[in-house]
């Protein structure tokens, strides 16, 4: 068994919706493998994915590199990946299957208070996010050098619109119907249902942050380069 890095938060159909859209994406990475598997959701809204075969060991590893995973042992030094469950002054708060608080000067992420930076780099809730373990008797937990690289790419390209509760389709669907699909160079999937909408050069984020709100019952924020 898998527990995967993304939940599934939603509610009634859109629950459903949620689960199909994950059953494809976890088909499309092991199809060519000797197993069968089922995709379930656990108690804390995580995903879960149970695998059986000859190639379960290689399904299991390919899956934890793509969506990451959520594991009950933790060692110092080492880097796991959270859902972005809070902020506020203090730091961010990550879902890795325990409460994990990133203090605010551990973000590394820049000048600014914790709420500054989570609307300079357009994060929303439950995307999820790497981070470095720290002995709890030493040094705070931080964010891992490679989310700070990612983020801090994002404010040097063209700008981003970033969306949670919907899946990668459900945000491309939205794009077209409010007849911005040419203003745009893809949708990139951050967790299941949290997704980066990344705005060709001359597309002006909140504008089109505008253009989709009214279609989306969703969080979405602008990363403005």
């Amino acid at each position: 068994m898998v527990v995967l890095a993304t939940k599934v938060y939603v509610r009634g159909d859109a629950r459903d919706r949620s689960l199909d859209a994950l059953r494809s994406l976890v088909g499309n990475e092991i199809e060519d493998l000797d197993v069968e598997y089922t995709v379930g959701v656990r108690h804390d809204d995580f995903a879960v994915v149970t695998i059986e075969g000859d190639d379960e060991v290689v399904a299991r590893n390919l899956l934890r590199e793509e969506f990451g995973e959520i594991t009950p042992d933790f060692e110092a030094g080492e880097t796991y990946v959270g859902t972005l469950e809070g902020w506020d002054e203090e730091g961010f708060v990550l879902d890795a299957g325990e409460e994990i608080r990133v203090p605010a000067d551990q973000l590394g992420l820049g000048q600014g208070t914790p709420v500054q930076i989570v609307e300079r780099f357009g994060l929303v809730q439950h995307m999820p996010l790497r981070f470095v373990y720290s002995d709890p008797d030493a040094e705070s937990h931080r964010l891992a050098d490679a989310e700070r690289d990612r983020l801090y790419d994002w404010t040097r390209g063209a700008g981003r619109v970033n969306v949670n509760s919907a899946t990668r389709g459900e945000v491309r669907a939205t794009v077209n119907r409010a007849g911005h699909a040419r203003d745009i160079v893809t949708v990139e999937r951050l967790g299941l249902l949290e997704q980066s909408i990344v705005c060709k050069d001359e597309t002006d984020p909140p504008g089109l942050l505008s253009a989709i709100g009214d279609y989306l019952p969703a969080e979405i924020r602008c990363v403005i380069p």
